[in-house]
């Protein structure tokens, strides 16, 4: 046989395959550990003071006479060593030189010094030759061999072994694991060796055991020292020398390394177990970049509900963890449930980690910061496609970018489209006021200062009422919008429903009307049991059935509600008292909780002899009052939706064109769009012209041969105009224009839209800013990526507040990328309301309110909102399955056939007879078939703006004035005349005249009063201070006015002096049915839809009287 090949085998069995090569090296590891095992069994059976070896050396060394100071050697190099253990020693080593020369020879690659200078060789050689010395030469079978130093040679069969381990088995190896591994072994070899040696050592002097020797050695290496046991003899003091100089060295080494991959195993987050994935609950969030307000929105929002508090959640994150994130993950509430590891979803090393197969869902977030939003989506396309390839069965819940690139994750069980949300929130807010701020309330989880004891109070059964947002405050707006401000969406099958199971077989909107009277609860929508689709107020035709999954608007769900301890004194009140429809007026008294919620049940019926209606004063009283307000009917009939003037219109039927319609040229029919903007795109039924206009006729500041118009008043628009300031002209836009031309909005209604690419003064005056209904600002997506987060925002906060401070009447609403920079729209800086409302804020975050920023009058307003504020609905749809699809059939977003939109209607004098929203209530769904859902209202606002400013000046002003009168000295007078212009607010612009003349004025005044008369100085102070405003004012409207008289364009409709400063708007979802309407509050309204009901053949169908707003009525998308 030729060598090459025997030993081409020998080294396939010995070295290559890893199997057989694991086998050999755990049977030389086991040969290490039983030579060090019979060496400590040769230990116990020696004594040294018999001395075989000299006596078979025929020595009489046991005899011999020591002088002081000199050392007996022969204990130290014979030993007793019997005749089977010295024959089981030889044949241990006769077995480890044999393999390890065969193993030398198979490793040989041609430097044979390399092979012999190896420490492992050198160990062999210097433990097994002696024993195979001795069996040539019986005399020396009794000589001393280092047998313990094998202990290193197990430790280095030891690594070998794990590596083959690892390699047989396919797993990659933990570095961590194995350096603990090498650092233990090392220790427990040094400890070992040093027993051994000061063991034997000591024979010629203490003559220690190896208990002795092991106590010795762990005092020592402690650094402990207690002094009762110290070697005698140098050789052994020596040793313990060499040792203590070989663990410094050698331990500091393992320890930095353990350091190091410590260090790198934090950074990474290691690896989350697989037996915690199979016993525990755990969510995976894959992320670009995690920073700080993403990771709190998520926790706040995730573990706001009770069932989620044993869920831990893992965060997947190629990028290392960050100084804050840290500090935050270190905090004992969240270190026990968050888990971050840094790796790349598109690894399927880093998804096992991640034990992504086992999860409960994904969440995978776009990030909104990057420049190039479409390659951020390209990433987030990416790793849904490598989780979904990972783990099938995995639910994926996806947050997009761009609308265009939303069909390439259809099979995602949720999709969030951030540009679709954005601009249509953009969009009804110009028609339907603060509607962004609507459905941000609706999707956020309202927590306040309760929010740490949400769950426990929940498990605990505990019902103690706590107080929500702003409940404290002395405002009293603030406490009805934070209090109304916790109503969210909850569902419950009607069968098992306390509150709606007694409408069974009863129409929808008797069963909403009946369960707001009853409990305050606003029933919205259902869905069928064999039906996936929602429906939002299906209208008076819709039976209730047993199996039909109800979904509601309150404080709290059901199941959580301390109501049904009065169900049975309610019942039996009921038996007592006869009912008669809707004809009691009810005053809910709505205590709510986190967790729990009480309802005060009060008998607040009529009970007057007519008591079965709404009475309504005599026909003889001041006013002539409507008829009153009809029931509503259990199940409707053909002729249950009557007309009444309260819901009609007296305007002309839309499909007869008015003349200024045909002679404009706009002839409008219903249908759908030709062209899709982007794939995924549902058609939507809305208004279009007959025929397409040109391309060269979209341009409004540039004349064509169509047309020669060149500014937007020149075309003489009859209803205002509603700007969008947007950096490009995106596919987005689709879902900013289609709710604003919906079928079911009317035509004389529809806004002109102007799109303005750049807004310099110039473009802002030629398309009609001056009379535009609002102003769109789009977030500028050049900026999102700045090098501190926050700054991203800058350019567009500086551009709306230059907007806000030229055209003061103009109604904004833009949109923000982080929620905190709401603050500074329609800054003031010495606004004392709003410095009020910045302490209100911040008492809000201490006591933990996920919405601290709602109290900003913007956001109350509906003038500013956040995107990422959406996050929360991507994060509650794991909980609530049904919240994406409720917002988008509320924004317009999808279509459901028999499904309603979301409308509005305004509260005028004539509609003051109503008084109640419970009344409001009755009369929508006895007429209409209208379910109200909140209202908006505006009420002045008590502190006016640069209040404190005014009064800590007005007193420097007098004292100004008196010196002005008694100093004679000219340089005194214009020192005081320094102190005067100090003293006045520091953003006035500086009107030498008109300050001088001013100055006159109030020199004269203080003449003819006495001298220290405070009412007059404050007169003039007012005064003053009116004409410093108003400077100001005029200087910008002058400058406003140059412009438009240099471009060309009439400044009459300018007016620069209407200023909404003094007013405050807020939303109230859900109110409570005894709340009061007052004169111009705005009721947000679920429509049914008119294609449900077509009415009889001829007859034409006619407007609200309110101002209806509806939504982008698109089909259903199944993304």
């Amino acid at each position: 046989m030729n060598e090459n090949t025997f030993k081409e085998r020998l080294k396939l069995f010995f070295i290559k395959n890893q199997r057989s090569s694991l086998r050999i090296r755990l049977f030389n590891f086991s040969l290490k550990l039983l030579s060090c095992f019979l060496y400590i069994v040769r230990v116990l059976l020696d004594d040294p003071a018999q001395g075989l070896g000299c006596k078979e050396l025929n020595r009489s060394c046991s005899n011999q006479n020591y002088t002081p100071g000199t050392i007996d050697w022969s204990p130290i190099i014979w030993v007793n060593r019997s005749l089977p253990l010295w024959g089981l020693q030889v044949s241990v080593a006769v077995i480890s030189l044999f393999e390890t020369l065969l193993l030398s020879y198979l490793s040989y690659k041609g430097n044979i010094w390399e092979q012999i200078l190896r420490i492992p060789f050198l160990l062999e050689i210097i433990n097994a030759v002696p024993f195979i010395i001795t069996i040539f030469w019986p005399v020396l079978r009794n000589l001393f061999i280092p047998v313990f130093l094998n202990c290193w040679l197990a430790k280095h069969a030891l690594e070998n072994m794990i590596n083959d381990l690892h390699r047989a088995i396919q797993r990659t190896q933990s570095a961590m694991f194995n350096q603990v591994l090498i650092l233990i072994s090392t220790l427990l070899c040094l400890i070992f060796t040093c027993i051994c040696g000061i063991q034997h050592l000591e024979r010629a002097g203490n003559r220690l055991t190896l208990f002795d020797s092991l106590y010795f050695c762990i005092v020592t290496f402690s650094t402990v020292g207690f002094g009762d046991v110290t070697p005698k003899i140098w050789p052994s003091k020596l040793l313990v020398v060499i040792m203590i100089c070989v663990a410094l060295v050698v331990l500091p080494i393992q320890f930095e390394q353990l350091a190091y991959l410590w260090m790198e195993r934090q950074k990474s987050g290691g690896n989350y177990s697989r037996y915690r994935a199979q016993t525990e609950k755990h969510v995976v969030l894959c992320v670009s970049s995690l920073k700080i307000d993403l990771l709190m929105d998520f926790l706040n929002e995730f573990y706001a509900h009770p069932r989620l508090q044993d869920y831990y959640v893992v965060i997947l994150c190629p990028t290392e963890m960050d100084a804050q994130v840290r500090r935050v993950l270190q905090i004992p509430m969240w270190s026990q449930r968050v888990i971050y590891l840094q790796g790349s979803a598109l690894k399927d090393q880093d998804l096992l980690r991640a034990k992504m197969d086992n999860a409960e869902a994904c969440f995978i977030l776009s990030s909104r910061c990057e420049v190039d939003r479409t390659a951020a989506d390209h990433q987030t396309i990416l790793r849904a496609w490598a989780v979904k390839d990972f783990a099938p069965n995995c639910p994926l819940y996806v947050q997009i970018l761009k609308p265009e690139n939303k069909f390439h994750i259809k099979f995602a069980d949720h999709v969030v489209c951030e540009e679709e949300f954005k601009y249509a929130m953009l969009a009804l807010n110009c028609v339907c006021p603060a509607t962004s701020t609507l459905i941000t309330l609706l999707v956020h989880t309202s927590r306040g200062h309760t929010a740490p004891w949400e769950a426990f109070r929940q498990l605990t059964g505990t019902k103690q009422t706590l107080n929500r947002e702003s409940q404290q405050s002395p405002e009293q707006w603030q406490k009805m919008y934070g209090r109304c401000s916790g109503n969210e969406v909850y569902h419950i099958n009607l069968e098992e429903s306390t509150f709606f199971a007694e409408y069974e077989g009863k129409s929808f909107t008797y069963a909403s009307f009946h369960a707001h009277k009853k409990f305050g609860v606003c029933l919205i929508g259902v869905r069928k049991e064999d039906n996936k689709n929602i429906l939002l107020n299906p209208g008076p035709r819709y039976i209730m059935s047993s199996t039909d999954i109800c979904f509601y608007i309150n404080i709290t769900k059901e199941e959580n509600s301390a109501f049904k301890k009065q169900e049975k004194h309610r019942k039996n009140h009921e038996s007592k008292l006869s009912y008669h429809g809707a004809s009691r007026l009810p005053v809910h008294s709505i205590i709510a909780s986190m967790g729990t919620v009480a309802i005060d049940l009060q008998d607040t019926g009529c009970r007057g002899a007519s008591g079965a209606t709404l009475a309504l004063p005599a026909q003889g009283t001041r006013e002539g009052r409507r008829p009153s307000i009809a029931p509503v009917l259990e199940v409707a009939d053909s002729s249950s939706l009557p007309t009444c003037d309260l819901l009609s219109d007296q305007s002309e039927d839309e499909t007869t064109p008015s003349d200024e319609e045909v002679s404009a040229g706009f002839e409008y029919a219903k249908g759908y769009p030709p062209y899709s903007p982007y794939i995924g795109s549902s058609p939507t039924f809305c208004h279009l012209l007959h025929e397409k206009v040109p391309f060269c006729c979209l341009r409004l500041d540039k004349g064509c041969q169509h047309n020669y118009y060149e500014d937007a008043k020149a075309y003489g628009f009859k209803n205002k105009l509603i700007i969008v300031a947007a950096e490009t002209a995106g596919n987005g836009l689709y879902n900013f224009i289609v709710p604003l031309r919906a079928y079911y909005r009317p035509k004389k209604e529809l806004n002109p839209i102007v799109l303005l690419l750049d807004n310099p003064l110039d473009d802002l005056l030629r398309c009609g800013v001056t009379f535009a209904a609002n102003m769109v600002v789009v977030d500028k997506e050049s900026t999102m990526s700045a090098e501190e987060d926050y700054m991203a925002d800058a350019k567009t906060i500086v551009n709306v507040q230059t907007l806000f401070r030229l055209f003061s009447s103009l109604s904004i609403i833009t949109e923000l990328t982080h929620p905190a920079n709401m603050r500074f729209m329609q800054f003031r800086a010495k606004d004392c309301y709003s410095l009020a409302l910045s302490k209100l804020e911040k008492k809000e975050r201490e006591k933990g309110s996920n919405l601290a920023f709602m109290f900003r009058l913007p956001f109350a307003a509906g003038r500013v909102f956040s995107i990422s504020m959406l996050d929360t609905l991507l994060y509650q749809s794991f909980v609530k399955d049904y919240m994406i699809s409720i917002t988008r059939l509320l924004l317009g977003l999808d279509t459901t056939p028999g499904s309603g939109f979301l409308c509005s209607m305004k509260i005028t004098e004539e509609d003051l007879w109503i008084r109640t929203y419970a009344r409001l209530y009755q009369k929508l769904c006895s007429s209409t078939g209208d379910i109200p859902i909140g209202v908006y209202r505006t009420e002045s606002q008590k502190l006016t703006t640069s209040e404190s400013r005014e009064m800590a000046s007005q007193s420097q002003i007098s004292i100004s004035v008196e010196e002005w009168e008694d100093t004679k000295d000219t340089k005194e007078q214009l020192g005081c005349r320094g102190n005067h212009r100090n003293s006045t607010s520091s953003d006035q612009p500086e009107h030498p005249l008109l300050r001088r003349k001013s100055m006159q004025w109030a020199r004269r005044l203080s003449r003819r009063a006495p001298r220290h008369s405070a009412k007059t100085a404050e007169k003039i102070n007012q005064q003053r201070m009116n004409l410093y405003r108003r400077s100001e004012r005029q200087e910008l409207a002058e400058l406003v006015k140059n412009r438009m008289k240099h471009l060309g364009l009439s400044p009459a409709g300018y007016d620069e002096m209407n200023d909404h400063q003094n007013t405050l708007s807020y939303i109230l979802i859900n109110p409570s049915p005894d709340t009061r309407l007052e004169l111009n509050d705005i009721v947000y309204l679920i429509r049914p839809d008119p294609l449900t009901y077509v009415p009889n053949a001829g007859a034409s169908r006619k407007n609200s009287f309110c101002n209806t707003v509806g939504q982008d009525t698109r089909e259903e998308t199944q993304l």
